[in-house]
């Protein structure tokens, strides 16, 4: 809740409202409530003392309406044209909509246009206010595509790093975004999320959680042609032969067992396959 005020003197109380009216600047549309501070005094003798009326013109106004005037009009001096503003208060704060012609001019890179725009609409929901009003733009679903492209590549960056042990440093980002990448990399098992820098260069780094180990170890023991390599392999242990691995999964799935080898007929294979008898 906001308070608007003004304070006007005059001869007479007529005159001191007349002047505060003037000072408010209010819109017709609003309630605006008025006070007599000090009646006024008549001079003595037409030359000494005497004092004028002092009176209080005030109206409020909530948080929302304020914060979507002073939007509107920065919107208008930036040149946005036929635009509309759908507020929507919740238990969060303040939601407003934006809708134009040319969304791009609202957003601009990486919406840092947006930010700045939210950034001050906050100032001005928050000027005189008891409680801490959040508020949040969004030009053309704009912060809901942002948050799936960000928590996709998240998810991606962080199965990267769990599976080669290596840290992603991202770009710097917003403190809205960076919360998304937190939220996103906390719910993938080995990997952990942390910030750096200060300010505008603010950025996420993704690593591998401490004493977790890499998951691509795993499937390279047997080198290259072992029974985990890239190249596949025979397994004589359970008879089976594994196909190459696909590089895009980690999962390598057994094939058919293997036929049987036939004895070789020289005479090296007759001793490894028992042909020959001893003489003993």
């Amino acid at each position: 809740m906001l308070i608007h005020e003004a304070f006007g003197e005059g001869a007479t109380i007529e005159e001191a409202f007349e002047n505060a009216l003037k000072e408010l600047n209010a819109d017709e549309n609003k309630d605006v409530k008025k006070d007599v501070l000090e009646l006024p005094s008549k001079k003595v003798l037409g030359l000494f003392g005497g004092s004028p009326a002092r009176v209080r013109v005030w109206y409020e106004e909530q948080s929302s309406e304020s914060a979507v005037d002073f939007l509107k009009n920065v919107l208008v001096a930036m040149g946005a044209e036929n635009v509309n503003l759908t507020p929507e208060e919740s238990e969060d704060g303040l939601n407003i909509k934006v809708e134009c012609e040319d969304n791009s001019l609202l957003i601009g890179r990486h919406g840092d246009t947006l930010d700045a725009l939210q950034y001050l609409t906050g100032l001005v929901a928050n000027k005189g206010a008891e409680d801490y009003c959040r508020v949040s733009l969004d030009v053309g679903d704009y912060r809901e595509k942002r948050e799936k492209s960000l928590s996709g590549l998240a998810r991606k960056l962080a199965f990267q790093v769990v599976k080669t042990g290596k840290s992603v440093t991202l770009e710097p980002m917003n403190p809205y975004e960076r919360r998304i990448i937190h939220t996103t990399v906390q719910g993938i098992r080995g990997a952990k999320s942390s910030s750096i820098g200060e300010g505008a260069d603010r950025k996420v780094v993704i690593s591998l959680e401490d004493g977790f180990k890499p998951s691509g170890d795993r499937y390279n023991k047997g080198g290259r042609g072992g029974k985990y390599g890239n190249r596949g392999g025979y397994n004589k242990k359970d008879g089976h032969r594994y196909p190459p691995r696909d590089k895009k999964y980690d999962v390598v799935e057994k094939s058919e067992p293997a036929e049987p080898r036939e004895p070789r007929s020289d005479l090296k294979g007759a001793f490894l396959y028992g042909k020959i008898e001893s003489n003993d």
